[in-house]
């Protein structure tokens, strides 16, 4: 329950606690089993690749070239679906279909590869024909999206195809509200402040640590980054210096 008498950044800040917990409960099942595929990947040496349009590119590169992170990350970054260049056709592309192919061939995959796939509505038609044509050639897909948001009668008019978490092998939810934005403020009509990013990087982070441990417990040792700004940190990621694995 949200105490509407605490200020609109303070509710905020309830909201996130609050879906940060629904992680540690209700989806720790599905995370345990991202993690699972990012450590059977991780030890056929094999890349684990990211995606996302609009804000949701965020998530490729929170994990990309990150401290603490891994170094067999692959995002997946095409700057006309990012929203520095142009906002609006960002949408546009987002929507297009046949644009989704295009880019596999950039970024190709084998079967057996693990990739993350974050969309807040679920929806968007490069997302899901990427989506498609990745499980189709053998790619294990992780969806990180709103239920809520997928399924809701407010949701943008649903096409014939399928949304994120009706074809991913597995799918994360972030609990989102149908929009995103979270806080209502009394005498203004739209809510405000979003909260996919937080609890995406979060599961994001969440399930990275839990693959990297499965992978310490059965002997293994995973390549991760250590922070440029520590006495030795460059010397450390000289070997990978932001390589991105084929």
């Amino acid at each position: 329950m949200i105490d509407m008498d605490r200020q609109a950044g303070q509710r905020y800040l309830d909201i996130a606690i609050e879906l940060l917990g629904q992680l540690r409960t209700a989806q720790w099942p599905a995370m345990e089993q991202a993690a699972q595929l990012i450590a059977d990947s991780l030890r056929r040496e094999r890349p684990i690749h990211i995606f996302g349009t609009g804000h949701s590119h965020i998530l490729a590169e929170e994990a990309y070239y990150r401290a603490g992170g891994l170094v067999q990350i692959s995002p997946i970054l095409f700057e006309g679906l990012m929203l520095h260049g142009s906002a609006p056709l960002s949408t546009s592309l987002e929507r297009l279909p046949g644009l989704a192919a295009a880019l596999l061939l950039d970024h190709p995959m084998q079967s057996g590869d693990v990739l993350i796939v974050a969309s807040n509505s679920g929806s968007n038609t490069t997302t899901v024909e990427f989506v498609e044509q990745a499980l189709a050639q053998g790619v294990r897909v992780v969806a990180i999206t709103s239920v809520r948001h997928a399924t809701s009668t407010e949701a943008r008019a649903k096409s014939d195809r399928a949304r994120l978490h009706e074809v991913a092998n597995v799918v994360i939810d972030n609990g989102g509200l149908v929009g995103d934005a979270a806080v209502t403020i009394e005498g203004f009509a739209k809510k405000v402040a979003p909260t996919s990013t937080v609890v995406g990087a979060a599961i994001l982070n969440a399930v990275i640590a839990q693959a990297i441990e499965l992978l310490v417990a059965d002997g293994i040792t995973p390549q991760v980054y250590t922070s440029s700004n520590m006495s030795g940190g460059d010397d450390a990621n000289a070997p990978w210096a932001g390589k991105v694995l084929p």
